[in-house]
This record gives structure tokens, sequence and C-alpha cells, in this order.
């Protein structure tokens, strides 16, 4: 068997100079076969009988009797099987592949697979719990019962698709005992170790390779280990090269989502100010668990937002449903609870005749301040200054009071926020445990090997221009090469902001020994691995302590106009503040800065996903509305400097946080321009008018 390999990492250092980029769908073997997926077509129930039309001869099926090992996909919390065998939970939930030489032949195979269900009542309400948390932070009973008032609100967000412009897809192939494949992914060794558990095989015998990503934002997080499960599968038992690439429809009918959340407050109210909080944040995690017990925890440790509240009652519940399973996207939970928090605090303020602005600055985090776990904000806040500077740039203050006393239909909102950096308290340390190397070869040549992927954030560039300057050798003799883990070690998903601040740190750490090394040995390999800081100290099951080794902070303001006879919304204007510790390459930053904030203007206005049944209602890009350059308006970045001590020239995360703070300030800027508050997002037409003719507030 031809093993494509080396033509992967040949156009991969090609791209640098000539732009060729080799996708999943680029490559070609000898005898490659296809792969097609029968589904379930009811949301709950269970099979019953399945009739099989004649197979022609070199066209396979494969399901769950042909797994040798365990029928669970490996993630954190394990309930999402490769194949179902007899219960179905939702609509789209993968039976079998169809695989052969013909992808006609096997549509037709397909259609005549008749699967009979017993059906069963589905569930798609909110009401069996599968995960509970709660945690407390000072004596929030006890102020509570002290207070003068208590307002109460409640806040929902929507489903969110990922719209990464390539498919999720791999090819598959065998190498004599090894089986390989060559996926669009974001974590190579999550999809290594999930085929290993299923395939029950040794770790050498497991190869895993990027391929260039045409974009993930979350979404080739752990979908990817589902579908490199079951084609690892197939490679086994037919022994041929195989080609698994959905079509659009597909991907967007069966792939995760951003979670739907529904979170309630309540603010005890001593003296006219907020002086405890007490919330419930439920989310729908669909038909499996899957990541949404850390999604949920990531949004409960966002719960008191950009201030200080020293006492706090909160509980979370994640949700099981018979719908499509929801999982990763960028922010991970901290764009509903920002958009809950940033709306409560603005309507608390409202409710108290105070000034929103004012009063969410008395409520503003300080360095030396307790985190919402008890933890400690340890590094300086620039908050302060960004805000004056957002509030400058936009004219934000006189721009606020004009529209608020007019019915120009003309808005302007703003949103402070922050993202903690890296995974959750212990989990670098103790769960990711992540490596890099540097290798030195005899022509001075220096490769990166790291399992980071490159799927459109800019890694590439930023990784080797860091190990370039530290070393002081031309960027051309760096490479870094798409991860294969037959060659990379374990440095941890392309998840959590972690990136540049985990992995770029302990490549410029490798760097600088190398440097140290450099003349003295030709050809040479320096490894580094995690160490946690030492004050890094946190209880996941009590949520007490520092979650984080270090925040991001941020400032959006909004401009927008709605139309009073169609209510469709304008974004006229944008200005963004940021403190990214230090942008390694300012060119990256504010392309991640514009493209995160469009994606969270549209989360706010925009992207409406429902499901009727089951059954996702919006399929493709006709009927699920992502932004253009005409829906964004003007955008103006501006970055701060504050480094972090442990990141590599002190930088912090980038990619979630420029996400975050868009559907708050959107739908504050709509507020501002109705006059009504919102409570719910996406912002819809419909939504608007309602909201105007009920006057809800």
């Amino acid at each position: 068997m031809k093993d494509i390999s080396q033509s992967i990492i040949k156009v991969d250092n090609d791209e640098k100079t000539s732009g060729l980029a080799q996708y999943v769908a680029d490559i070609e073997m000898d005898g490659m076969l296809f792969a097609m997926t029968k589904r379930s077509s009811i949301a709950h129930g269970e099979i019953i009988d399945i009739q099989y039309p004649q197979i022609p001869e070199g066209y396979y099926i494969v399901d769950y009797k042909d797994i040798p090992g365990k029928n669970i996909v490996k993630v954190i919390y394990e309930d999402w099987p490769v194949f179902t065998e007899k219960k179905v939970t939702y609509i789209g939930e993968p039976i079998m592949l169809v695989i052969g030489p013909d992808k006609q032949v096997i549509v037709d195979i397909l259609n005549h697979i008749h699967i009979e269900y017993q059906v069963i009542e589905p569930v798609f309400d909110w009401t069996d719990s599968v995960i509970d948390y709660h945690y407390d932070k000072g004596q929030a009973k006890k102020m509570f019962q002290q207070a003068d008032s208590i307002i109460h609100k409640e806040y929902q967000t929507g489903y969110q698709e990922q719209a990464y412009i390539e498919p999720q897809g791999y090819i598959g192939y065998p190498e004599g005992d090894k089986t390989t494949l060559v996926g669009s992914i974001q974590c190579p060794y999550y999809v290594k170790n999930a085929v290993l558990q299923v395939l029950g095989e040794k770790e050498e015998n497991v190869r895993i390779i990027q391929a260039t990503v045409g974009g993930a934002f979350g979404g080739k997080e752990e979908y990817p280990s589902l579908i490199g499960c079951q084609l690892a599968v197939a490679v086994k038992k037919i022994q041929k090269p195989i080609q698994l690439i959905f079509e659009r429809e597909e991907d967007m009918t069966v792939t995760t989502k951003r979670h739907p959340s529904k979170t309630s407050f309540e603010a005890a109210i001593i003296n006219n100010q907020l002086v405890a909080l007490k919330a419930k944040v439920g989310i729908d995690a669909g038909a499996t668990i899957g990541l949404s017990g850390v999604v949920l925890s990531r949004a409960l440790l966002a719960v008191s937002g950009a201030y200080t509240i020293n006492h706090l009652d909160v509980s979370g519940h994640v949700y099981r449903t018979n719908t499509v399973p929801n999982g990763a996207f960028r922010g991970f939970g901290a764009p509903q609870m920002f958009f809950a928090i940033e709306m409560f605090i603005e309507h608390v303020a409202k409710s108290l005749n105070e000034d929103p602005l004012t009063f969410k600055k008395s409520l503003l985090a300080k360095q030396g301040d307790f985190t919402s776990t008890n933890g400690i904000f340890r590094d300086p806040i620039l908050m302060p200054e960004m805000i004056k500077k957002a509030m400058e740039v936009s004219d934000f203050q006189a721009k606020h009071q004009a529209y608020e006393s007019s019915k120009a239909y003309k808005g302007i909102g703003m949103s402070l926020f922050f993202h903690g950096c890296g995974f959750t308290g212990s989990g670098e340390k103790d769960v990711i445990k992540a490596k890099v190397r540097l290798k030195k070869d005899h022509d001075k040549q220096v490769q990166i090997l790291v399992a980071a992927v490159d799927m459109g954030q800019g890694v590439k560039t930023t990784f080797r221009k860091l190990v370039a300057h530290i070393l002081d050798i031309p960027i051309d003799y760096v490479i870094f090469n798409n991860p294969d883990t037959d060659f990379v070690p374990d440095s941890g998903p392309t998840v959590a902001s972690r990136t540049m601040m985990i992995v770029g740190g302990l490549l410029a750490r490798a760097a600088e020994s190398m440097k140290k090394k450099w003349h003295k040995n030709s050809s040479f390999t320096v490894e580094k691995e995690y160490e946690q800081p030492d004050y890094i100290k946190y209880d996941e099951k009590l949520f007490k302590g520092d979650a984080y080794p270090a925040y991001s902070w941020g400032v959006n303001v909004v401009e927008v106009e709605v139309n009073p006879y169609t209510y469709e919304v304008n974004v006229l204007k944008s200005w963004a503040v940021y403190d990214v510790g230090k942008a390694i390459d300012e060119r990256v930053v504010l392309g991640q800065a514009d493209g995160g904030l469009a994606q969270g203007l549209s989360y706010g206005y925009l992207e409406v996903m429902n499901h009727q049944s089951g059954r996702i209602l919006q399929k493709n890009m006709t009927d699920y509305i992502i932004p253009t350059a005409m829906d964004m308006g003007e955008m103006n970045t501006y970055i701060y400097e504050n480094p972090y001590a442990f990141g590599p020239y002190g930088a912090k995360g980038v990619g979630e946080l420029t996400l975050i703070g868009g559907a708050p300030a959107v739908a504050k800027a709509i507020e501002n321009a109705i006059g009504t508050n919102v409570y719910k997002i996406p912002v819809t037409p419909e939504y608007i008018m309602e909201l105007i003719k009920n006057g809800k507030n």
C-alpha cells in the first residue's frame, strides 16, 4: 500500500511558497472506496429489524458487529456509541456505513435498506437532568434574607452552527498492521485515543495525520472522533483505502452545535447595590452528554461576568433531549453566560434607576479580587483604560443618551467580558500533560514537533515566528508540518485558547534551551513538558480555587439601526478593545478579532437554528444565515499589551475571547434602539416586533 503521508508533508512544505493546500477531498489513492452513513429516521425508539437489499460484490456493510473493541467514543463523558446497536436517541444517529467504489450504487443501497422501529415518545423538554453542579461564594443565603428587594430575570440562547468552510471528512488506509487516518481535525490525539479504544489496538498500530483544515471553531474537536472510529473499523475490516466526507446538508443536520441555554438570575439589593447573585443555568446536551459537563462548568465559572460579586449561589444542570448532540464551539459555554450576565447587570441598573455604565464600573473586577470560585485575579486588569478607549473612539456616552431620548431606531451597546485561558484547574497538569519537541537538523533547519493544529487561526505563522525569533534564524529555516501522531508528541488539543499560551510557551522554553546548545551540536532534539504554576490550586468538584492561570479581557461597542417597518437590524459600526497579553503577530490577532466578533455579533442577531420534533430545520447555507461583510459594518480593533509571565513574550489567549462579547453588545444596542429589554438571542425581526408590540421589560 502506498504511503501518502510523504506527499502530504511535501504539499504542506510547499504551501508557504505556492499557496497549494491539500484538503482531505484532494487526496486520492489507488483502489480507494467511498463510505456513506445509514442514519436513524426517528428521534427515539428501538430497532426491531433491518432488511438489506442484495449487496453487490465489492460493496460492504460496516456496523457495531464489526467493532473489535468498545462501541463507545472516548470523550470526557463516554455515552456516545460509534454505531447504535438497538436504541435510537436522535434523528440522524449512525447505524452503519455502506462502502464501495461507486457513490451512486452506495446511495441506491442506502435507499433500499429498510429499518423497522418501535417508536418511543421523544423528550424535547428540559426535564431529564443528567449532570448537576452547585457552588457557593460568601454568604448568599444571608444576603438574600437581608435584601431590601430581589430582582429576577431569565435569559435564553439558541443553537449556533460552526459553519466551517470544509465539511467533516477523512481518508483511512491500512499500513500493514497499522490503521492510518488522515482527517480534517483539530485534536489528533483525541482521535487516536478514541480509535485505540474502539479497535482494541496497541498504540503503535494507530496513526492519525492532520490534513489541511478548512475551519473548525470547535466543531472538529470531539465529532471527528466519532467518524474517525467508524472509518477505522471499516479500514480494519476491508483492508482498503476508504474516503468518508460529509455533504453540507448531512454535516449541518448531524454534527454538534453550540448548546442552547436558559439562565435564571436573582439579585439581592441592599441600599441600591447588588450584593448577592443567585443563578440557575441549564444547557441542552442533546442525545449524548459528551463534553456538556465541561461546557456547563465553563459557563458557571463566568457567572459573575467581568464583575466582582462577593456572594454567589450558583447551580447548573445538563439536560438530555432526543435531539442532535451538542458540543464544542468557540467560547465553550462562555458566550451563553456572558450574554445572560451582561444583560442582567444592565437590567438591574435600569430597575434601580442607575446609569448602567456607572453601575457596572462600580462592580468591575480589580487585581487582587476574588474570582467567582474564590481564586484570585493576580495579574493587572486594564478594563478601566480599555473602557475609556472604547468610549472615546465610539463616542459611546453621547450616542447612547441621544438614541435613548429619540425615536430614530438607532442604538449603541457595550459589553465587558473576559475569557479564562487554557484548561480549567489542574487539567493541563493532570490530564493533558502537554509535551513539545524541537529538532535541529544537520542543515540548521529546525522542526517544530507538536500536535497543535492550524485550522485557519495562523499557528503555522506564529509558532514559526516565535521559534525563529528566539533562535535568531530566518523564519524559512523553521519547519512546521501538519501533525502526524507517529512523529509528534501529545501537546494536547487545539482548544480552550491554550495553543499560544500553553503550547507556544513550551516551544519558547524549548527554543531557549536549544539556543544554549546551538553551536555545540549539529543535530539534536529538545523536549519540554508542561509544568503548572505553583499557585494554581483548584477543586473541580467543589468549584473552589483558581480555575485558570490567566485571563484575557475585552470591551465591545456596537452601533446599529433597526428598520421601523421590517424590524431588520443593520450593524453600522463596531469597536473592540482587547487585552491578549502580547500579540506575537498583530495581523494574525486582528484577523482573529474580526472573525471572532463577526461570529459573536451574528450569534446575537442573525443566526437562527431550530429543530422540529428533533429534526434540524436549517440544514444548508441557504436556510442558515451567516454574516457577510455587508452584515458587519466598519470594524475597529485596538490591542492592549498586558504580558502574562508564563506565556511566550507574555501572550495569552485570543481565539475565543473575541467572540464572547459580540452577542450582548449587539443585543444592548438593539435595546437602546427600540427602548425595550431583550431577553433572548438571536434578536430576530420577529422577536423585535414581539417586544415592541408587548412592551416587555
